[in-house]
């Protein structure tokens, strides 16, 4: 066996460097016929997620491998050589084998014990399967990480250790409050189809929310997504991808996983449908009973060539998240952003400067900060962006000063509109994090929150289900590599005994039948006697760690034929029987 494994994942590269470094399925069908078609290897799969990707090969040269799977990733993730080489890992034959039996454990994930790497796996072994670059190695490597991870969350309590990154999403939204109540009587829009997508509409059915809608670009699949959901009970319905910006201004929560090069919402997105809700909320109050409501204002539209996020600093610009800005910072020190309230004590804010914009002036200025539009006056947007800063500096100070006894500020205030970002690249515009009223969790903040999660017990029971597989499997493919040298030397024998009863024959030619065949029957035995023990002993020995040359031994001592041998091998590779069911990865 000689197994290789290159690639990046969210414990060795920034979610920058994954995000660009992503694989469309395309990319991906490429990148393993390239890898076929280069010297060293002879077999390859490809793991790619949406926090991983991992290129696995059967190579016969360990530096050349290393050297041309690397480029191959780098060509295909478009992201150059010698700026992805730091944050590249490379895991070799057992090692290799460790490695992705714990990432089918969910060890290696971003959330400890999830179990959705499983069907990625498979996923990776069936596009191997399909393009025919899964040999005997991949596909036995593959099928056995499978049941390895099965084996894990059957045998030990890996899930009490994590969850699916859907759910862990959705706890980070919730914030301290369990997903179930946060999402009661909540409207959900679910933006994709695939099976991240699929995943998430189904959590979001499981923890009650009121209503899903589902728009994706392929309209047959969120018919077929919201079909199975209104089958589990949901009330769930179908959005035209060209109404995602009217769905923006009624739901509470958006989930979005794509397979899109781009933005699917951008940060104007985000503000016009919060503008729109606003005006349309504050039109309903102030008409009359039985009156029209006031049409919605007009959203200016972003600068020209300075694309969304120029838009998005255009709109944050205005009266009501002035007002509200200064409103929070006048109750308490609570500055709204990021979609949570961040607390400012009072010993940090006296322990810095102002302000670099004047804004703190404002909240103790009443007459200002009780009317936004006053507040507006002379502030731009690019002084709001600085005043965001100078708020997320108090808020590092404040965390080095002495917490305050009493009850904790709550982190979920006025979140008006709460994103869920499972896309790799992004789906949504990391800027609106800075809109007051959005919450948006996305890859990168997931895996800081990860970093502390608790580690159940569990987990050393599954390192321990991990090894003794890793051991089992390694054994049973240093058997199985001596095996077609045996098999090559009892056909030799055979075709000895064969040889040596025609000249019997041809010496004795007044043998009956019964005679000869007794005489061949005597022979084969002595010959079968003679191969036993050494056959027996030798894959016994080619088991175990550095057993590889008993192989080459076994060729020398009895000069076997190389050619023999390697026609036993791709025989038996094409063997039907011999090949595993891929319906067992399911």
């Amino acid at each position: 066996m000689s197994l290789l494994v290159v690639g990046l994942s969210h414990r060795s590269a920034p979610v920058s460097v994954l995000e660009r470094a992503s694989l469309s399925t395309d990319a991906k069908a490429k990148l393993l016929h390239d890898t076929l078609a280069a010297e060293p290897a002879t077999e390859a799969a490809v793991l790619a997620t949406c926090n991983r990707i991992e290129l696995y090969a059967d190579v016969d040269k360990f530096h050349a491998g290393v050297a041309e799977l690397s480029t191959l990733l780098a060509q295909h993730s478009g992201v150059a050589l010698e700026e992805l080489t730091p944050y590249l890992y490379v895991h070799y034959e057992d090692r290799a084998v460790h490695h992705l039996f714990s990432v089918a454990c969910g060890l290696d994930s971003m959330v400890v014990g999830e179990g959705q790497i499983l069907g990625q796996i498979k996923d990776a072994l069936a596009l191997g399967q399909e393009l025919h670059t899964a040999g005997r190695l991949i596909n036995d490597l593959f099928q056995q990480a499978l049941r390895v991870g099965k084996r894990a969350h059957s045998e030990t309590g890996i899930d009490r250790a994590g969850q699916s990154l859907v759910t862990f999403g959705l706890e980070q939204l919730a914030v301290r409050v369990p997903v179930a109540e946060w999402a009661v009587g909540k409207r959900a829009l679910v933006i994709g189809a695939g099976s991240m997508s699929s995943l998430a509409a189904a959590t979001l059915a499981r923890v009650g929310v009121a209503e899903i809608a589902v728009a994706n670009r392929t309209a047959a699949r969120a018919d077929r997504l919201v079909e199975i959901l209104r089958a589990g009970g949901a009330d769930a319905r179908v959005v035209a991808m060209a109404d995602v910006a009217v769905e923006l201004t009624r739901v509470d929560v958006v989930v979005s996983c794509t397979g899109a090069t781009g933005l699917v919402l951008t940060g104007d997105d985000v503000v016009g449908a919060l503008a729109k809700g606003d005006a349309e909320a504050g039109s309903a109050l102030r008409a009359p009973r039985g009156s029209a409501p006031d049409p919605a204002p007009h959203t200016p539209p972003a600068t020209a060539g300075r694309g969304p996020r120029a838009g998005l600093h255009t709109q944050l610009g205005n009266a009501e998240v002035v007002a509200r800005l200064v409103a929070a910072a006048e109750g308490g020190g609570r500055i709204a952003d990021a979609g949570a309230a961040r607390t400012l004590t009072a010993a940090a804010v006296a322990d810095r400067d102002g302000c670099p914009v004047g804004l703190d002036a404002l909240a103790a200025d009443p007459a200002r900060s009780a009317d936004g539009r006053s507040a507006l006056t002379g502030v731009d947007a690019t002084a709001l962006e600085l005043h965001g800063t100078w708020a997320d500096q108090g808020e590092a100070a404040a965390q080095r000063q002495p917490r305050r006894t009493g009850r904790a500020p709550d982190a979920r205030a006025d979140v008006r509109l709460a994103l869920l970002d499972l896309a790799m690249p992004r789906d949504i515009d990391a800027a609106v994090h800075r809109i007051p009223g959005v919450r948006l969790v996305d890859i990168e903040s997931l895996a800081e929150a990860s970093a502390d999660a608790p580690m159940a017990a569990d987990v050393d029971a599954v390192r321990t289900i991990v090894a003794d597989e890793v051991a089992a499997f390694g054994a049973a493919q240093r058997a199985a590599h001596i095996t077609p040298t045996v098999v090559a030397l009892r056909a030799m024998a055979a075709e000895v005994v064969a040889m040596e009863v025609a000249r019997l024959d041809g010496r004795v030619p007044d043998l009956d039948e019964r005679q000869r065949a007794e005489v061949t029957q005597t022979v084969r035995r002595v010959v079968d006697k003679l191969l036993h023990a050494p056959t027996v002993r030798v894959k016994q020995l080619a088991s175990e760690p550095g057993g590889a040359g008993y192989a080459e031994a076994l060729r020398e001592l009895f000069d076997l034929d190389p050619q023999t041998v390697a026609s036993v091998s791709r025989a038996d590779a094409a063997d039907p029987k011999n090949d595993d069911d891929p319906g067992r990865a399911s």
